[in-house]
């Protein structure tokens, strides 16, 4: 895949959201179309961009849009019920953009030796990957595993700590020689966003039916 190619992907995956309008329900691509189809000052921009910062990019859209984070019991890799809703949900975007590649990151507490917090570690990366690679996600696209064990915690204590007990999904590039059916051209790249946003549930739209359903 050509750095042309990835930095329109980059393109279309900042593409803002259009803010919900109480007043009046939006046709079906509203949510992608703000007029910035082939805006020529963000093409510009990200045309002198590298293809780490067009990565960069992207994987503050994915955070911005999933939460990135599920976390775990107490000596644990086993996924709760709460995780899975979240990897479901991280699942949906990545079957969004194919041409985008992830990593895996595992953390632990910091009750236990370091050696064996970095094998937990890792076993809760795995998981995380095993459970996106049942949701359709190609395991090639899922780039690493890695296990930082016990040493980046988000809370520095030496207690017990769910918040440290996690596992971190990012952005980590692109899949190189991707084809696909795009060929490259922006338009098509726009178009299938279109498309996909008239199966989406416009939160205007279903607040208009729900009205209506359910009388003044």
């Amino acid at each position: 895949m050509t750095l042309r190619m990835k930095l329109m992907i980059a393109a279309l995956a900042l593409l803002p959201l259009a803010a919900c309008n109480t007043k009046d329900a939006l046709e079906a691509g509203g949510s992608v179309d703000e007029g910035n189809f082939g805006n020529p000052t963000m093409m510009n921009q990200l045309a002198m961009m590298n293809e780490g910062d067009a990565t960069q990019m992207l994987g503050h859209r994915f955070a911005s849009d999933v939460d990135t984070t599920v976390n775990f019991e107490f000596n644990s890799s086993q996924l709760s019920a709460d995780a899975m809703a979240t990897l479901s949900r991280q699942a949906s975007w990545i079957k969004r953009f194919p041409e985008v590649k992830f990593s895996v990151y595992g953390y632990t507490d910091r009750v236990g030796t370091e050696a064996y917090n970095k094998g937990l570690g890792l076993r809760r990366a795995k998981a995380v990957v095993a459970y996106l690679i049942g949701q359709g996600i190609s395991g090639s696209r899922l780039q690493a595993l890695v296990s930082y064990g016990e040493t980046r915690p988000v809370v520095d204590t030496q207690a017990p700590e769910v918040r440290n007990r996690r596992a971190v999904t990012g952005v980590s590039g692109f899949a190189r020689g991707y084809t696909g059916l795009l060929n490259g051209k922006y338009a098509a790249i726009i178009m299938r966003e279109y498309i996909d946003s008239a199966t989406r549930v416009h939160p205007v739209n279903t607040n208009v039916k729900s009205a209506i359903s359910s009388g003044g």
